[in-house]
This record gives structure tokens, sequence and C-alpha cells, in this order.
């Protein structure tokens, strides 16, 4: 090993007697040349081998993904034919679906027809009542409408005297103007109300509120069907006591208004259904 040593240490002093000196550094600048392409190559080498070990870890991968892919596949093919299945009937079951909604559409718009006609009704007839009372006191009698129906309401003063049951002769004017109106609309049901305030009231004919409540409106009842001819068996007669108040009773001014008779315009629900039904058929037949 000595001898090897110092063979090499001896070499170039021998090639450098041996070998002229131009040719010597010729051959040191080749051999330095040769090291740097050396140097370059392995430099160039590392990196093809760090790309060649990305490139075996993306491959592996992808192997792993198809194999994943391939061990699916069987079950998507037997799967196929199930969701062909299914397809069919999601597609029926959404047929049968736009037909139901269809139907309800058509419902809903021959309801809509039918209350706008009910409406329509509705405003003719109490235009007709305010044209009718249009030259009496409005803090007297008031013509409204709540939920499509028509209420008339009547104070308790226009029509009686305190604690009585008895139309006064005034009144009877104006229970005239609505028979007028409600003769010449046959069709119309109305149910006549009784209201007074809480006050108790007791004496040899009245046994308490109710009782003055019901007589009221039998009283009107008595006087649209005797005096103006209004059928009866149009009318019903009711009594609500002191326990549908539209004011306080603790005042004066609201007991004023809580003693009142309403004139309740009963809405013929068959009629209402019967509109419905002949827009529906109508609506069949023109399919």
């Amino acid at each position: 090993m000595k001898k090897i040593t110092v063979l090499l240490v001896a070499f170039p002093i021998l090639l450098a007697s041996c070998v002229p000196q131009k040719k010597y550094a010729a051959l040191e600048t080749q051999q330095k040349e040769t090291q740097e392409l050396l140097n370059s190559a392995t430099v160039k080498l590392n990196a093809c081998l760090d790309e060649k070990a990305a490139t075996d870890a993306s491959i592996a991968e992808l192997r792993k993904q198809n194999q994943f892919l391939i061990e699916n596949n069987q079950d998507l093919i037997n799967n196929m034919g199930n969701l062909t299945t299914l397809t069919k009937k999601g597609a029926d079951n959404l047929e049968r679906s736009l037909e139901s909604l269809k139907e309800k559409d058509l419902t809903i718009r021959k309801m809509q027809d039918a209350v706008t006609r009910r409406d329509s009704v509705t405003l003719a007839l109490v235009t007709s009542l305010k044209g009718a009372l249009v030259d009496m006191n409005d803090s007297d009698i008031e013509v409204n409408v709540e939920k499509g129906v028509v209420f008339i309401s009547i104070s308790d003063k226009l029509l009686f005297n305190s604690g009585s049951f008895v139309v006064s002769s005034r009144a009877k004017e104006v229970l005239g103007k609505v028979a007028k109106v409600i003769n010449n609309k046959p069709e119309i049901e109305f149910m006549v109300e009784g209201h007074t305030d809480d006050i108790p009231i007791k004496n040899e004919v009245l046994q308490d509120n109710w009782d003055l409540s019901v007589k009221r409106a039998t009283s009107v009842v008595r006087v649209l069907q005797k005096d103006f001819a209004v059928a009866p068996e149009r009318m019903t007669a009711a009594g609500r006591s002191y326990y549908v108040p539209i004011d306080d009773n603790e005042t004066t001014s609201g007991r004023a208004k809580n003693r009142r008779t309403r004139i309740v315009i009963l809405p013929k629900l068959d009629q209402f259904y019967d509109l419905i039904e002949q827009g529906m058929a109508a609506a069949t037949a023109g399919k």
C-alpha cells in the first residue's frame, strides 16, 4: 500500500519530467473539464433519480386507484339493472305527482274564481245597503264586511228605549230600507242578533240580559215579517246578551256601543261549493 502511494505521488513528478510542460498543461485542463462534466452528470443523475422516485410513487397511486375501480366496476354493472328499474318507477311517480299538482292547481283556481264571484255578490249587496241608508247617521247604523260576511249594526238608541224591546217608529224607517234591499235578493238568509251592555236587568217581564237581547232580536224579526213582508223562513233571531262586547263596559260611551242589534247576512256555503263544482265541471269538459 505504501508503495502504491509513493508511486501515485511520484507519478505526476515523473510525468512532468517525462512529458513536455505544454502538453502537461493541456492534459491538466482536459482533466479539469472532464471532472466538471462528471460533476454535472452526477447532478443530473441525482435529479433523474428523484424524478424517477416521484414517478414510481405516482404510478403506484394510479395502480391503487385502478385496482379500486376494477373492484367496484362489477358492483356498478350489477346495480345498473336496479337503477334502470328505479328510474322507471321515479318517472312514473313524477308523472303521477304532476297530474296531482295539475288537479290541485285547477281546484285552487276554481275556488279562487268562486271566491271572486262571491265577493262580487257581497260588494253589490254592501253597495245596495249603503245606498239605501245613505241619509242615516253613521254613528247609528253601520254596514261592514268581516271575513266575507256582511254585518248591519244598528245602535240601541235608534231601535229601542232604555230597557225596552219595543221597536221605535223611527227604527221602522231604517228597517224598511233594509227590508227593501233584502227583498230584492230572495236568495239571502240572515240572522238578527241582540246585544246588551253588562248592567243587570230584571223585572216582571225580563229575567236578565239574555232575555232582553233575545226579545229585542225577535221584535226586529217580527217587524221585518209583519210590516215589510220579509219571508220568515229566511230569518233567525238570536240573543248574545253582553258576552260579545265591541267596547269597554266600564264607560258610558262603551256601554252605548255595546247595546246594539246586528243583522248578519248568512253565507250560503252550499251555493259557494256549487260554484266550485260548476267551475270544476266546466274545466273538465274543456280538456
